[in-house]
């Protein structure tokens, strides 16, 4: 038995990926901003003209935005797990997640639904009186591991939350008691295999046919949630050994021009099965939405390889064999060294600010985007004028909210899942 994975010694942080993941984050002020107005989706509050627009332009990030969260916390995964240990990786993905899911849906997730409900003109319950209702709720254990349902209840935007602690949960004892040479064996096996050109787009191949067969869940940013374990146990895997990265790097163009080229063959698929046939694309198990959904699947993985490929590019090694011609050369060299020392420590503040950010920024971010079109909806201005407002005021709320009342105190740091 093993107690924590095995393979090579972890390599330097990489900073992209806490980049990319806090501008996914960031992106869902847009992307749930643009929801007031879709005509597609039942989102909480609705502007009373809506477009298709939306429908087309979220396409282009829903089929890699989530995933690419998904793979970025099993990457961290394996990090956290060869650190910790099994045991001490649960405890601490209980407190990092656990906790800002409970505190969030006992705070601030029945907001929208409330709002929801107050777009109603008939409708004057206050919030106090609606939090009982909201709470009304009953064990569905078949729904894993969404188990509590009710009538109001949800967990919103939080989904992903709850996914990510089960996926974890559920890793942490495969990882005990996997036997030690059975992993090390499956993981050198599958590095090898990346080692030939255009191997690690096979992943696709799993991914393509869960979405094709299990179908896409609307409400799960239009992705299975065994999908998104796959997405989660592959950046887990993909950590483990160099060779996959390396495999990233070499066949990042590539998988671009696939993905590319499977989504605009793909998407028109979605909206003839929507819009010509009336029928669900993300569900229907006609030929033409099963095809749709198979590249949609194997889209969002090329994607997720051209972009983390692409953006992974190592610095070269500073040429220290190089020696200033004179005193003044000297100096000048002295001077560009106290320079970039500054600049080095002012992107390291702003990385570790936006590092630590992310989680929380996600958590906060919905009732607030639902709080500011509830009053926005009402105005009478052109569309584009109310998003734009709406995106403005929920990302400067969303931002000034964390800095203000989460990071500033050991508490609240906690309860949204800030480390130390």
């Amino acid at each position: 038995m093993t107690t924590e994975p095995t393979g090579p010694p972890p390599t330097a942080r990489r900073p992209e990926l806490d980049a990319i993941r806090t501008l996914v984050v960031v992106g869902l002020v847009f992307f749930h901003s643009a929801l007031v107005f879709d005509t597609r989706d039942d989102y909480y509050v609705k502007n009373a003209d809506t477009t298709e627009v939306t429908t087309v332009l979220a396409g282009l990030g829903v089929v890699w935005a989530m995933p690419m969260l998904f793979l970025i916390a099993g990457l961290g995964s394996w990090h956290s797990l060869r650190r910790r240990g099994p045991a001490r990786f649960a405890v601490e993905r209980l407190l990092r997640l656990g906790v800002p899911l409970v505190f969030a849906i006992l705070t601030i997730i029945p907001v929208p639904q409330w709002l929801r409900l107050r777009a109603d003109p008939g409708y004057h319950e206050s919030y106090l009186r609606f939090l009982p209702r909201f709470f009304d709720v009953r064990l569905d254990l078949p729904d894993f591991p969404f188990i509590l349902q009710g009538r109001y209840f949800e967990t919103g935007h939080l989904w992903f939350v709850v996914l990510l602690l089960a996926f974890s949960l559920l890793l942490a004892p495969l990882v005990h008691w996997l036997p030690r040479d059975l992993g090390r064996r499956i993981r050198d096996r599958l590095a090898t295999t990346a080692e030939r050109r255009g191997a690690i787009l096979l992943p696709a191949v799993p991914v393509a046919a869960v979405s094709a067969l299990a179908g896409l869940e609307e409400g799960f940013a239009a992705w299975s949630r065994w999908a998104y374990l796959l997405f989660f146990l592959y950046g887990f895997m993909l950590a483990a050994d160099e060779r996959f990265r390396t495999a990233m790097r070499r066949d990042a163009v590539p998988a671009a021009v696939l993905g590319t080229v499977l989504f605009l063959v793909g998407m028109p698929g979605f909206l003839v099965v929507g819009n010509v046939f009336g029928g669900d694309p993300f569900m229907d198990m006609t030929p033409l939405a099963i095809g749709a959904r198979t590249l949609y699947g194997a889209t969002g993985w090329c994607w997720l390889v051209a972009i983390l490929g692409l953006l992974d590019r190592r610095r070269p090694a500073p040429d220290t064999e190089r020696r200033p011609p004179d005193g003044q050369g000297q100096e000048q060299g002295q001077e560009q060294g106290r320079e970039q020392g500054r600049e080095q420590g002012r992107g390291r503040r702003l990385y570790g600010y936006l590092a630590a950010a992310a989680l929380p920024l996600y958590v906060l971010h919905q009732p607030i985007v639902v709080a500011v079109a509830y009053g926005v909806v009402g105005w009478h201005a052109p569309i584009p004028v109310k998003y734009l407002v709406i995106v403005a005021v929920s990302l400067t709320l969303t931002v000034a909210a964390y800095d203000l009342l989460v990071r500033r105190t050991r508490v609240t740091r906690s309860l949204f899942g800030i480390r130390g």
